[in-house]
């Protein structure tokens, strides 16, 4: 037992030349649960975060530690079974890390380069959140919406993802603005009526963020 606790230490994996990593965490709020009522009450943002979100980041690290045992090992099996997991809880991390940025109960104004864009490739502000919300609300069972940055193209671009596939890793698009329509995302507030909930939830949508997030994806 002594043995095995020394191998997979940081210090055994890094002699065997797997890299040790750093736990993932659940990344604070930057505001308060109640902060996005009357949108998306309290209740769900609780649970949203501090269970949902924390379970993810749990999982992850529990895969990558397996992650980790198994290079060390040289086990390919293992390796490759862990794929859907990582993919899973990453993008469960990942996705949830930019949506709660992506809101705020002071989002600023929609204005300058994002606007501009927004009008070029969609022709108007209200036509760019018809078709997200369109998308969003037709996803099939769990899964996000996104407006994404289409960096071959120079483009924005609608897109939906299935459960918690990340969109930049499974379409190239770099993500400026997601949608979650989990059903804990919502259904304590709105129930089966989803369409209610994304029309919603641009009240609260923050443009500061996704101005910055537009302004880096687009100057790389």
């Amino acid at each position: 037992m002594l043995a095995a606790r020394r191998l997979f230490s940081a210090r055994g994996l890094a002699a065997l030349g797997v890299r040790s990593h750093q736990k993932h965490t659940l990344p604070d709020l930057p505001y308060d649960y109640n902060a996005l009522e009357p949108v998306i009450c309290a209740e769900i943002m609780q649970l949203h975060h501090s269970k949902h979100h924390q379970t993810y980041v749990n999982n992850l690290n529990v895969a990558e530690e397996k992650l980790a045992e198994a290079q060390a090992k040289g086990d390919v099996n293992t390796v490759i079974s862990l794929a859907p997991a990582l993919k899973f809880n990453g993008g469960g991390h990942i996705n949830h890390t930019i949506f709660w940025q992506n809101l705020s109960p002071d989002g600023g104004e929609l204005e300058g380069d994002l606007l501009a864009a927004i009008n070029k490739d969609f022709g108007s502000v209200d036509a760019m959140k018809a078709q997200l919300s369109a998308a969003t609300v037709a996803v099939q069972g769990s899964g996000w919406g996104w407006l994404g940055f289409n960096k071959q193209k120079g483009s924005l671009q609608i897109a939906t993802c299935a459960n918690q596939d990340p969109l930049e890793a499974t379409t190239g698009l770099i993500p400026l603005f997601g949608i979650d329509v989990w059903e804990h995302a919502y259904y304590l507030q709105y129930k089966n009526v989803r369409p209610d909930y994304v029309n919603a939830i641009w009240k609260v949508a923050n443009w500061k963020d996704i101005s910055a997030r537009f302004s880096k994806a687009s100057s790389k």
